[in-house]
């Protein structure tokens, strides 16, 4: 069973958690970043010039154009 609770992931690495916890033993966890990391070493903001090189190319823009046509088909935008 999955038990989530809150905690802060000091910079030296130590672990404080925001409310007591009861331990038995070794526990595998999984850590999940609420806030951005440095953007210079985020992997979106690494990729995203040379996805960029790619999406702004017109056979790109060939390759999607029929989706316009399938939203209106389909009764508006998705999500609308």
């Amino acid at each position: 069973m999955f038990t989530t609770v809150e905690a802060v992931l000091q910079a030296d690495g130590a672990l404080r958690f925001l409310e007591p916890v009861r331990l038995q033993g070794t526990q595998h966890v999984l850590v999940t970043f609420t806030q951005a990391l440095d953007e210079a070493v985020s992997g979106a903001a690494l990729s995203e010039a040379s996805l960029a090189a790619d999406w702004l190319r017109d056979e790109e823009d060939a390759a999607w154009a029929h989706l316009p046509a399938l939203a209106s088909a389909a009764g508006g935008a998705p999500g609308a």
